[in-house]
């Protein structure tokens, strides 16, 4: 199977302050992967350093077979990887559907409309709101916001850090099944998350960071049965 990302020995972290120390991992085409772990143990950084938000002192970042490494932000979004980031992505004084155009500035008119199309294909409460100013948003609402946003570029690739951080139990159930249903489009994910179960219940195989290091990786189902990893990641006593 093709490997869309593929991480070997990822050390980084914030100016002088080392997060990462030593990270392999990879995603297969067409999964949906999950990592987990305690506040602060360097998931949202693993992410930022991939696009490009976070310093990386060591190590190797593929994708589709093809060093990536140190490429910048718009270079990644260009070669089909989106990042979804955990908070401050939407532009709150601009409509839904301003919002929806900032995603496709590079887009002639009739291919940006037909994206945007699709996005409210996807998200059809993102539709509903086209007129309205991003900042009256709900929460989940300005989530699936962002996620169209991120679709507008026709990724084969989405990383998103936290999706359903501080919604409704509602909206945390609708955003993970929406992203799940992106594989059925050709979107390979991989997802940062605190509501493990959740995520997990849908995911192919997962992922858990423990100080800035990947502490055990398996497929999904057998993370979620394992009685010792629920009792200390999955909020689970037996």
């Amino acid at each position: 199977m093709t490997k869309v990302l593929e991480v070997t020995n990822l050390t980084g972290g914030y100016g002088a302050i080392q997060i990462l120390n030593g990270i392999d991992l990879y995603v297969d085409h067409g999964e949906f992967v999950t990592i987990i772990g305690p506040n602060g143990c360097g998931k949202s950084t693993f992410i930022k350093i991939i696009f490009g938000m976070a310093n990386r002192y060591e190590g190797k970042i593929r994708y589709k077979n093809k060093d990536i490494t140190g490429w910048r932000a718009d270079t990644l979004v260009n070669n089909g990887i989106a990042y979804v980031p955990q908070t401050n992505n939407i532009f709150p004084s601009l409509t839904v559907y301003e919002n929806l155009q900032m995603g496709g500035l590079n887009l002639l008119n009739k291919e940006l409309s037909e994206r945007i199309s699709w996005a409210y294909e996807i998200f059809p409460d993102v539709e509903k709101r086209s007129k309205d100013v991003a900042e009256s948003l709900s929460g989940g609402e300005r989530q699936m916001l962002a996620i169209s946003r991120a679709l507008i570029s026709n990724p084969s690739f989405m990383m998103l850090d936290e999706p359903t951080a501080a919604l409704s139990p509602k909206f945390r159930e609708l955003i993970i099944h929406k992203i799940s249903e992106l594989r059925n489009m050709g979107i390979t994910v991989l997802i940062v998350e605190q509501n493990a179960r959740l995520s997990l219940s849908l995911s192919d195989r997962g992922y858990i960071f423990s100080n800035g290091k990947v502490i055990h990786t398996s497929t999904a189902l057998e993370i979620l049965n394992d009685k010792n990893i629920g009792r200390y990641f999955l909020g689970t006593q037996n």
